[in-house]
């Protein structure tokens, strides 16, 4: 079975930022009190999900700890992100020709999120990458999820690669934790939202441009043989 570069989505291969705030501040107007978030300085917490912008909007109004709330808008924002999920999201500049000259290399790769698994594959079609990937899985894909390390395990396998012969390239300390549980290399990119905390995480290696991926996961794993 082959050596296996996983991708984890949002932060990672796009900024998918500014659609996720959009859903959110839906719910905010539905509340009657206006847009809670901006896209310009809220993107690290819209790449953590949507009950966390909930629960950043709720803080802001004073209204912390109200997590029924965040539960009966959960799915009003989930609705408003699927209705526009591609206005703003933009795929971060060299990601997907470092995809394809990894493939070109004989490396399979494959799409670990912990996006709602429909969400992320109606994302990745209109993006128009959806075929570039061996396998995704998405948050509802199996009964475990990142940092649970049969995530990541999984989505190897289904891509037809070694479990024991991957790297996890990501953006969050959830992927670093997933990473560490596995037993496999981690590569955290700096050019998302949380970027300059990325070193902190002590990862195996920092990205800092796509270009420089393919000749890094071949230093890391070797060549493909």
């Amino acid at each position: 079975m082959g050596k296996t570069v996983v991708f984890d989505l949002d932060g990672t291969l796009a900024d998918t930022s500014g659609d996720l705030i959009a859903a959110a501040n839906v719910c905010f107007r539905k509340m009657g009190v206006g847009d809670m978030l901006d896209p310009a300085t809220d993107a690290a917490t819209a790449l953590r999900g949507g009950r966390a912008m909930l629960r950043l909007g709720l803080e802001r109004l004073g209204r912390g700890g109200e997590e029924a709330v965040i539960d009966e808008n959960y799915h009003v924002l989930i609705e408003a992100y699927r209705e526009n999920i591609n206005n703003y999201t933009v795929l971060y500049p060299g990601a997907m020709k470092a995809v394809e000259t990894l493939k070109t290399a004989g490396y399979r790769v494959a799409i670990c999120t912990n996006k709602p698994t429909a969400l992320a594959e109606q994302l990745l079609r209109d993006l128009g990458v959806w075929e570039a990937f061996g396998a995704m899985l998405g948050a509802d894909s199996l009964p475990v999820r990142k940092p649970d390390p049969e995530h990541l395990f999984e989505t190897v396998r289904r891509a037809g690669g070694d479990p024991d012969n991957c790297v996890l390239i990501g953006d969050t300390i959830t992927d670093r934790k997933t990473a560490e549980a596995a037993g496999v290399p981690c590569v955290l990119v700096t050019f998302g939202p949380a970027g300059g905390d990325m070193a902190a995480l002590a990862p195996e290696a920092l990205l800092d441009d796509y270009a420089a991926l393919p000749g890094m996961i071949t230093e890391m794993m070797g060549p493909v043989t």
